[in-house]
């Protein structure tokens, strides 16, 4: 039986349970309580002789609720916030509240085992907890339900001494607090009222992220990814990362990037927006890799894409989850604000996104841009969405910077013992505004005053080591001095340089791949797969094992799939699965996530099978009988934003390696529109970093409704520039099969859209032959194979399921002077494809763009803009909604599209 101590962190008439436990078998319970109920046992015997309880047992309860107040609401009494008045919290935990009084203070309480002080005074056990719960450190854990990590705090906080640093150590943060403060003083010399968003009143990250990374690497971490916004992250750069202060320096001076790897200019991004990728030794010689990931001004959007990155590490370097270890780095505002903070935080422990636990810094520092924090939030706390999972939190003053080393190397050691997340929130100050150039005194006019007048954290530190003899002026003036005079000599380097080094993002994971060009998607490679290599996937990828109960529909679904692929006659689903099982079975592993992606919303991909009565997984596409690559396949939690971004971080970490989200709708995505804006479609652009990211988005017009009818391919259009994406809308499962190939066949990554078909699924002219996957590769135009060239005088372009509604619309009216172009490419525009249909039909006069969104939507615009189609429009009327909730009134305007169409072949509409 596991020995239990948790009523301290419970109601305590929990007690009565406990000491049953220990008239049963006193070693089932911790020493303490063994030691407390020897001596309440021996009270009731003296009160069974002498008729009388002394009152002393009745007060023994009486402090051990005074030892659960402290740990429950300690942490609302800390000495945690360096320049403002706490907010005053009642009732308090002053003694008569846990009905005590004074003269107690010098009485002997057995209570004292239960905070590890053994039998004391009150007022002993007092200034344990004080000590313990109420001083620069503050903590919130008891809310945790599990014993075990209960009991790991208890140990941590309670029962072993607090740690000292030696001298060495001491200088080695200071040292750090010295590099930070300097590296900011110097910047703001260099270049006055120049955006930097300095660390200022939070120097004390800096020896954070330091003792941090010490003491991972000591507990075996080999690798850290990391994620904040832009405060204090040059310092991080160069002061953490090793960044070459020259560099950072150069990018101050606005000059560009070099860029001759690019087809083009590279428009690059801020300096406090970009990555970085470094591998640093640690004092005690471990090895440890960091990246930093780059991001953009939305505060908390890098936050999965951080999960996404360590989780690839994971999954294909390391193995091991203790070895590589996310830190994500948040402003009290925005890790309160954001939501994407909470998608995330609920991922935390999913198997489809558990990255090991995730150390949470918040860099406190009170104010957001100018909202005071009593207009930021509801909640008592920033760091309130942690309670949602049950992960502790340090609450920490930031000028006490010996309490944040402390802090964060318990921190690291939690996540280590229990790959679980942990939030550190360092209350600091902001010393200027927002940015260098802002004044902050408009809105916080009494909180700036107070800063003013505030020593910073390396002043704090200088005059405790001066106390304790740790460090005299003539030295501490000695480390200043070198570093400034380090930071000269960069200065000067970096003058030199025309332009500024434009640094690779995971560059080990990206080499031997190179940046595309314009001429790259002139014509897709070959992709085909020999028909005896797809007959014996297909029959793998079809086959259940014998033996196991299925639901009736499942054998069915597989017997016709089987059929299909062995009768040559390919569907969707068969097609697409297919394209996985042979990227597999050549070593390249696939991952797909997305809300119910296993079954598919649809209903026709069925990767994953559960057993009718035990739900055991059955996953035929892992058991192919290849060795090095990994398919995973699953169902996201009901996310769009965290989900998408960790898909993009995922791929940046893996190249050769198939990432998909799909969405359950494609109108869906919108709730992930930041990751699209300002990841996904222009990343590359900005950072210099690619992302193979295929993105499905089901789309089409079926009389469903404005929520689950368009994927707004208008809006992945309007963003299309410098080949940054790829666009698609495929109508055949053959050319389905060859664009899933294709994301991985190149020498360079491309994130491709694809509007994935619903109707198309299962629609029978929508077949292909096991000669359609083997030969060739992905077309980028689909010609009328059935139309009459010379009777042709009317070419119309479109995409997607649309053609097949409207052939079989021309079959009934009897057109034949049409022929229908598919543009299952519609970015990077096919041109070449584009002008051989031009030059083949050259009896065709008029160029339609015909499609079934309305015309302020779909690919009208962007198709009107090609000036050598000369096209025509049929679209909808423009439309604020995107489709209309009626089946009726969709089934009339799609009539009417179609009269309006025909119109154009000079045929009588019926």
């Amino acid at each position: 039986m596991d020995k239990v101590s948790y009523v301290g962190n419970a109601d305590v008439n929990a007690i009565d349970d406990l000491y049953k436990r220990y008239k049963q078998d006193p070693e089932s319970v911790d020493i303490g309580w063994q030691k407390f109920f020897e001596g309440f046992e021996f009270a009731q015997t003296n009160y069974e002789e002498g008729g009388e309880i002394p009152e002393n047992v009745h007060k023994e309860f009486k402090v051990l609720n005074l030892i659960n107040g402290y740990r429950n609401r300690g942490h609302l009494f800390t000495k945690t916030n360096p320049v403002r008045e706490r907010r005053k919290y009642s009732p308090t935990l002053d003694l008569e509240n846990f009905g005590l009084s004074d003269a107690d203070l010098d009485t002997v309480f057995q209570s004292g085992e239960e905070c590890g002080i053994g039998p004391a005074t009150l007022r002993d056990i007092i200034k344990d907890l004080e000590e313990t719960y109420c001083q620069s450190i503050g903590i919130e854990y008891t809310y945790i339900r599990d014993p075990q990590r209960l009991q790991w705090f208890r140990n941590q906080i309670e029962l072993t001494n607090r740690p000292t640093y030696n001298k060495e150590q001491k200088i080695e943060i200071y040292n750090k607090l010295n590099k930070a403060a300097g590296f900011e003083s110097f910047l703001g010399k260099k270049f006055v009222g120049q955006k930097r968003f300095s660390i200022e009143g939070g120097e004390s990250l800096i020896p954070a992220l330091d003792a941090l990374i010490q003491r991972g690497g000591d507990l075996g971490v080999e690798y850290f990814v990391m994620g904040m916004a832009h405060r204090g992250r040059l310092n991080t750069l160069t002061n953490i990362f090793e960044k070459a202060p020259r560099d950072i320096l150069a990018e101050f001076e606005g000059k560009e990037f070099d860029s001759e790897d690019y087809d083009g200019d590279f428009d690059g991004d801020v300096k406090y927006h970009q990555g970085y990728t470094s591998e640093i030794t640690t004092p005690n010689g471990h090895k440890v890799g960091l990246t930093l990931s780059p991001n953009p001004s939305h505060l908390e959007a890098v936050d999965p894409v951080v999960q996404g990155i360590a989780r690839a590490k994971i999954d294909h370097i390391y193995k091991d989850e203790k070895k590589v270890c996310p830190v994500m780095i948040h402003g009290d505002a925005a890790v309160a604000g954001q939501g994407v903070v909470y998608e995330v935080v609920q991922m935390a422990g999913l198997d489809g996104y558990r990255a090991g636990g995730t150390v949470h810094i918040i860099v406190n520092n009170q104010v957001g841009f100018t909202t005071n924090y009593l207009d930021a939030r509801t909640s008592t706390y920033c760091t309130d969405v942690a309670k949602t999972t049950l992960s502790p939190v340090f609450h920490v003053n930031g000028d006490d910077v010996e309490a944040v080393v402390q802090a964060v190397q318990m921190a690291m050691a939690y996540r280590q013992e229990f790959n679980r997340d942990i939030f550190i929130d360092l209350l600091c100050y902001r010393k200027y505004g927002h940015n260098e150039g802002d004044e902050p005194k408009f809105t916080q006019p009494n909180l700036y005053n107070i800063i003013a007048k505030h020593p910073n954290p390396k002043k704090i530190y200088f005059d405790q080591l001066e106390k304790e003899g740790v460090l005299n002026k003539e030295e501490a003036k000695k480390l200043e001095d070198e570093y400034n005079e380090f930071l000269e000599n960069e200065f000067e380097e970096s003058r030199k340089n025309e332009k500024a080094v434009l640094w690779e993002f995971l560059p080990h994971q990206w080499k031997g791949f190179r940046r595309s060009k314009r001429s790259d998607f002139e014509e897709s490679p070959a992709t085909g797969v020999s028909k005896d290599k797809l007959l014996d996937l297909g029959k793998k990828l079809s086959s259940l094992p014998d033996g196991k109960k299925y639901f009736r529909k499942i054998s069915k679904i597989f017997k016709e799939r089987l059929a299909g692929i062995e009768g040559n006659k390919l569907d969707w689903g068969a097609a697409e699965m297919l394209a996985y099982a042979s990227l597999l079975d050549e070593g390249k592993s696939v991952r797909i996530s997305g809300q119910d992606v296993e079954r598919g919303t649809f209903s026709h991909r069925h990767a994953v099978v559960k057993t009718e009565d035990t739900e055991e997984e059955i996953v035929p596409l892992t058991n192919l009988g290849q060795k090095d690559a990994q398919f995973h396949i699953y169902n996201s939690l009901l996310s769009e934003y965290a989900v998408l971004g960790f898909e993009y971080g995922y791929s940046l970490a893996t190249p050769e390696c198939l990432t998909i989200w799909e969405a359950q709708f494609g109108d869906f995505f919108n709730g992930a529109q930041i990751m699209i804006d300002q990841f996904i479609t222009a990343g590359e652009d900005k950072w210099s970093v690619q992302s193979g990211l295929m993105m499905l988005l089901p789309h089409g017009y079926e009389g469903q409704g404005a929520e689950h009818s368009s994927g707004r391919m208008e809006r992945f259009l309007q963003q299309c520039a410098d080949t940054n994406i790829q666009v698609a809308n495929t109508s055949t499962p053959a050319n389905h099969f060859h664009l899933v190939r294709r994301q991985l066949t190149r020498e360079f990554r491309k994130p491709l859209v694809v509007f994935s078909p619903k109707m198309l699924l299962r629609y029978p002219a929508a077949v292909s032959t096991l000669d359609d996957l083997a030969n060739g590769g992905f077309q980028e135009v689909l010609d009328d194979t059935s139309a009459k060239v010379d009777q042709v005088d009317t070419l119309v372009f479109c995409s997607g399921k649309f053609y097949y509604e409207m052939k079989e619309e021309a079959e009934n009216r009897g057109v034949t002077s049409m022929a229908f172009i598919r543009l299952e490419q519609l970015y990077p525009f096919p041109q070449k494809q584009v002008d051989a249909v031009l030059k083949k039909y050259k009896n065709a006069k008029t160029n339609i763009w015909a499609q079934e969104e309305p015309a302020n939507m779909g690919a009208w615009s962007y198709m009107a803009m090609n000036s050598n189609l000369q096209l025509k429009g049929v679209t909808r009327p423009a439309s604020a909604a995107t489709a209309e909730g009626s089946k009726k009134l969709h089934e009339r305007r799609l009539k009417q599209l179609f009269d309006n169409l025909f119109e154009h072949a000079q045929v009588t509409a019926k």
